[in-house]
This record gives structure tokens, C-alpha cells and sequence, in this order.
């Protein structure tokens, strides 16, 4: 048979709206329904939009928004990059989430260079025309068959409105039969009444339709699969065969929902709409990987310690790259949110002995000074009570510090971004950021060269003396105290820009201490985790 890209005409979108409450799991539809595209053979990829005026997810505090995910390139964009990458299996670049505020710059930008030869300009056509040429080139520049675009947000929200026209106008111009709309909405169940209501999903979608687009297919969050009653008032309603009413009800796990999809023909919908000819669906390897994450031979407990724990969205890729390496030894994690600032009262140190119920303690990203000295804390009694301990980023300078002022007996070791007058700044300002003026993605970003010393932890982790990994940070070692660490015993692994900059500092008679400047979470995928982590989860799986 001949491959399935081979017979496509190229380029087609999906567009994934959302619709009565934001949360529904928009990202984990639009990517797994990328993945079975994937598996059949066709070169997919996803965008996503994001309504906020913000030009990225970069000054945004995670708290509010969730995790600021990077790209190779140095985007700093929306939380569901990284599950399409997880999913996929590819690196995205920052032109794959588009932002009302990067649309609007790019329009005043070619307003103020004269490029619309004296228009009025205006939201439509000029916002709109902007939205569907960036669509389109990435779909020309990647040579996509098939792009998955994710609209951020709720119909009827105003912020969405010139996005959701957009798409409707792509849709002309195209052809209905190269677009397809996949409308994802709410079938809750109330305690009270005990059955699935569908009012929720019938406003939503006449809420779509009342701006010109009217859904292929709805997917339909409930907690327990869809009874064929609801199915079949939904479809009377919305105007929507039965056999578009997809039951996305709650999964063992998220890498399991394309096979639920498929389990009701999706696939098959989305084939006949958009005219491909039927191939192959090869799962290869997927449905093994998507079971190792339910089916495992025990618990591992690991604390992270961090500031934003209050949501705990902030650290999504972490969560994932520890559920990556844990799935890789048959073991699941139990994770506890442990908000730094409760382990800053050197008085109270219950609150610090109580790491000591858990297998690993991880210290992710962040930024400033509230609630680093709970960090610092609790990256001291890692070392000094022999837990696993994985520093990241943030986690990596501060456990520096802590090292230096504890073992190294550098009373007044510290930060710069902690403390801009500090007599010992192990911890200081990249050089080449003192001249910025600007916040947004001015941080030194994306993927960087990394080498790897002989004779380390890090080297048995990695295999290879060198690797790529993301960052995101203003601030870095400084070099001037590195005889110091040595003299400890203190092993500085490995180096970035010829030398310039430490990237990870291990001690070698540590049942596990291993940090590194690099943020290693964006580079996991289920049934490929991030080496580090694969380290960690092991050390923490022996007990002592």
C-alpha cells in the first residue's frame, strides 16, 4: 500500500476550540490527536494560541499560567508545547505558539514600516490575515501534512474572537475538506441528579456557531465514559453524528488517550472528513510505553521543594520526566508539594526531619529571593542525611550555596539575586546581562553545547561526553570559588561556552547529588527519560 503522506494534499488543519470551563484537557486531546495522525504515517505537528496580550508565557509568574516551557530555539511559550513534544516525540520551535501580544506587534511592526500602503488597519482583515500567514508558513516550513492548532481559552471569551475568526476564514479559503474543528467541552455529573448533564456541551456549541464554525467532532470530558443517552441527545443538539460524540472520560494516564480515541473510530472521522486514504495504524512501541505508567511493582515518595508549589502546573515538565524515568524501572512516584517557605524557620526543624520519609528530594526552577532559604535548607540536609537530592536550575545555584556556607564554611556565600551586596557571590549575574533593560526573552535561553568531564556521575549518566540540554537563567556559578568546591571534594562535571560556564556539580561519595544549571525536564519523553532523572529514581528505588 502506498504511505498515507504520499496521498495527501498538503497542507490540512485541525483546530481544537474549547468550550464552557477553561482546563478540560485541550492539550492532551490535540496531542494525542496528533499522535494517531503520527502513527499512521502522516508528518504532523501543533501550534498553539494563546489569547493573552503577552508577547510569550516569559514574564508570566507560573503561579498564574502554569510552567514557562522552552524551546531549542529559546521560546519561551505555553505549558502545552511540552506535551506536544512528550507526544510527538520532535522539538517545536517558539513560532508554534502564537500570542495575541506577538500578532499585534507583528502588525503595528509592518504598519510602521508602511507595508499597507496607507490602509485603515483594522482587526479584520489585517489581525486575522496575520494569524492565518502564520499558520500557513508553518505549515510550508516544516512541510507538515497536517498542522493541529490548539485556540487557547473559552468560546465567547473576547480575547479569543479574532483567532477564532481567523480560523473560520481559514477554513473558506482552504476548503471544508482540508479543516477540520474538534470542539472539546464539559459532560459533568451532578451528585444530586447522579447522570451526565449535556447542557453544557449544547450552550457551548451554539456559542460556536453563532460565530460561523460549526464542529466535526466533539470530545467530551466526563469522568466515566459517556452513556450512549447522553451521546445521542448531544449529537440531536449539536447537530453532530453520533459517531463524532468522542467520550473522553478520565484515563490511567494521559499516554493512554489515543487509544482511547481510536477505541471509538476518531480516526476514522477525521480520515473520511479530511479525504486521506486509509493507512496503517502502527502503534509500534506507544501502547507499551502508555501501560508501563499504570502497571508497576511499587511507590517511590520524592519532595519537591520549590516556590511555586501551590500549583502544580509550575513544574509539569518535572512531573512527567520523573513519571519518564520511574515508568523506565517499573516503579510509579508519589509526589509531595512541599512550599519552600515553610522550611526557612531554622527554629523549626521538624518541618526539615520530615524529608526524611522520603526516597529523593528534587529542587526545581525559580526565581528571587522568597523561599530560598527553604531551598538551601533542604538541599544541606540532603547531603548531609544521604537522600537523593536533583537540583535544577534554581536548585543548582542554591545547593551551591549551600554547600559553600556548609561545607566549605563560606559564612556569607549567597547570590547575587539574593543578595546584590554580598562579600562572597558564588552566585552571580551572566556578564553579558548587565547591559539589558529589557525582561522578556532576554534570559539566556534555548539549547546549548555541554561537556562532560572524564571520571564523573555525570558521564556513566549521560554515555557521552557531550550532550544539548535547555536553559533559562540570568545568574551563574562563579568560577573564582571553584578551588574551594574542589578542595571538598566537590566534583564540577561539566562545562558550556569553551569552559565559561558550569553546567553540573556532583559529590561523588553521595548516595545521589547531582544539580545541574540545565533544565533537564524539557528534554524527557515517555520511553525516552532524561538521564539524570533516570539516575535519580534509580538511587532513590534502593533503599538504604
Amino acid at each position: 500500500m502506498q504511505s498515507v503522506r504520499n496521498q495527501v494534499k498538503r497542507p490540512k488543519f485541525i483546530f481544537v476550540t474549547g468550550g464552557v470551563m477553561s482546563g478540560l484537557g485541550k492539550g492532551v486531546i490535540t496531542s494525542s490527536t496528533a499522535k494517531l495522525l503520527q502513527l499512521s504515517g502522516l508528518k504532523v505537528s501543533c501550534v498553539k494560541i494563546d489569547p493573552y496580550v503577552n508577547c510569550d508565557a516569559g514574564t508570566m509568574n507560573p503561579i498564574a499560567h502554569g510552567e514557562v516551557f522552552v524551546t531549542n530555539d529559546g521560546g519561551e511559550c505555553d505549558m502545552d508545547l511540552g506535551n506536544y513534544e512528550r507526544f510527538l516525540d520532535i522539538a517545536l520551535s517558539k513560532d508554534h505558539n502564537l500570542t495575541t501580544g506577538r500578532v499585534y506587534l507583528d502588525v503595528i511592526r509592518a504598519e510602521r514600516e508602511g507595508k499597507y500602503l496607507g490602509q485603515c488597519v483594522q482587526i479584520i482583515p489585517h489581525v486575522t490575515n496575520a494569524i492565518k500567514n502564520h499558520l500557513l508558513k508553518i505549515a510550508k516550513v516544516d512541510n507538515l501534512d497536517i498542522v493541529v492548532v490548539e485556540c487557547g481559552g473559552t468560546v465567547g471569551d473576547i480575547e479569543s474572537l479574532p483567532f477564532l475568526e481567523a480560523l473560520r476564514q481559514l477554513e473558506l479559503e482552504i476548503g471544508h475538506s482540508n479543516t477540520l474543528f474538534i470542539h472539546v467541552t464539559l459532560a459533568p455529573i451532578l451528585d444530586v441528579v447522579g447522570e451526565q448533564k449535556t447542557k453544557p456541551t449544547q450552550h457551548s456549541v451554539q456559542e460556536l456557531r453563532r460565530i460561523g464554525i460549526q464542529p466535526d467532532i466533539l470530545a467530551v470530558r466526563c469522568r466515566t465514559k459517556l452513556t450512549s443517552e447522553a451521546r445521542r441527545k448531544i449529537s440531536l443538539f449539536a447537530s453532530i453524528e453520533e459517531g463524532s460524540v468522542i467520550s473522553c472520560h478520565d484515563a490511567p494516564s494521559i499516554y493512554k488517550v489515543p487509544e482511547l480515541l481510536e477505541s471509538q473510530g476518531m480516526l476514522n472521522v477525521i480520515t473520511e472528513k479530511l479525504t486521506l486514504e486509509n493507512g496503517t495504524l502502527k502503534w509500534l512501541n506507544w501502547k507499551t510505553i502508555a501501560k508501563s505508567f499504570y502497571t508497576n511493582e511499587g511507590t517511590l515518595k520524592i519532595a519537591i521543594v520549590g516556590k511555586y508549589v501551590s500549583l502544580p502546573d509550575s513544574y509539569v515538565s518535572v512531573y512527567h520526566a520523573l513519571s519518564h524515568a520511574a515508568a523506565s524501572i517499573g516503579r510509579k512516584v508519589e509526589i509531595d508539594w512541599i512550599e519552600s517557605e515553610q522550611l526557612e524557620n531554622p527554629t523549626n526543624s521538624s518541618r526539615l526531619h520530615q524529608l526524611r520519609n522520603y526516597d529523593g528530594i528534587l529542587a526545581p526552577g525559580g526565581f528571587g529571593k522568597r523561599g530560598s532559604g527553604g531551598i538551601m535548607n533542604a538541599a544541606n540536609f540532603a547531603r548531609k542525611e544521604n537522600i537523593p537530592y536533583l537540583g535544577i536550575c534554581f536548585g543548582f545555584q542554591l545547593a551551591i550555596v549551600a554547600v559553600l556556607r556548609n561545607l566549605c564554611l563560606i559564612e556569607n556565600a549567597s547570590s547575587t539575586e539574593l543578595d546584590p551586596d554580598t562579600k562572597d557571590p558564588v552566585i552571580e549575574f551572566l556578564p553579558e546581562q548587565k547591559s539589558t533593560t529589557e525582561l522578556g526573552g532576554t534570559m539566556r535561553l534555548g539549547s546549548h553545547e555541554i561537556n562532560i568531564m572524564p571520571k564523573t556521575m555525570a558521564l556513566r549518566i549521560y554515555r557521552n561526553n557531550r550532550i544539548f540540554r535547555r536553559h533559562r537563567h540570568r545568574y551563574e556559578f562563579n568560577q573564582k570559588y571553584k578551588d574551594v568546591l574542589l578542595s571538598k571534594g566537590v566534583a564540577l562535571s561539566a562545562f558550556s561556552d569553551n569552559g565559561k560556564r558550569l553546567e553540573i556539580f556532583e559529590i561523588p561519595n553521595h548516595k545521589f547529588y547531582f544539580a545541574s544549571q540545565y533544565h533537564s525536564e524539557f528534554s524527557s519523553r515517555p520511553g525516552k527519560p532524561e538521564k539524570s532523572f533516570v539516575g535519580f529514581v534509580r538511587a532513590a528505588s534502593i533503599k538504604s
